[in-house]
């Protein structure tokens, strides 16, 4: 058991929690995008609109999400694919938190927030630290 934890990464157990979240969403942004409506910003939905119908917009963002998850999920990929979408990740959830707070689940964007960063700096380290120098 002591052998399983020393070989145990983080960065593996942030792409799997990150992986999963993201799935869950995507899925459920593609087959029920009614259900999301309430987390847009009444500004934002009037920007949206202005180009596609919401339910249009909320299929899209869960299709990027299942993406992400796919590539949080793929271990085979090189590191700066998982860099990337890390990084993609703190953004979308630092823009909501600035921007769409909903203060009645704000706590949890916090913690996803506190995840994708600490995966990127992980990432982005081991990355650094393999160069040659």
């Amino acid at each position: 058991m002591k052998n399983f934890f020393q070989k145990l990464k983080p960065e593996w157990i942030l792409r799997l929690g990150l992986g999963l979240m993201y799935l869950y969403s995507g899925f459920d942004l593609i087959m029920n995008p009614k259900g999301w409506t309430w987390a847009l910003p009444w500004w934002y939905k009037q920007m949206v609109m202005v180009v596609m119908p919401i339910d249009g917009y909320l299929r899209f963002q869960g299709a990027l999400e299942l993406l992400m998850a796919f590539l949080l999920l793929s271990f085979f990929f090189p590191k700066k694919v998982a860099i990337a979408v890390a990084a993609v990740s703190s953004l979308e959830i630092l823009f909501i938190l600035l921007f769409a707070p909903q203060f009645s689940i704000t706590f949890r964007d916090i913690g996803v927030l506190g995840a994708s960063l600490a995966l990127f700096l992980i990432l982005l380290k081991t990355k650094i630290e393999a160069e040659p120098r």
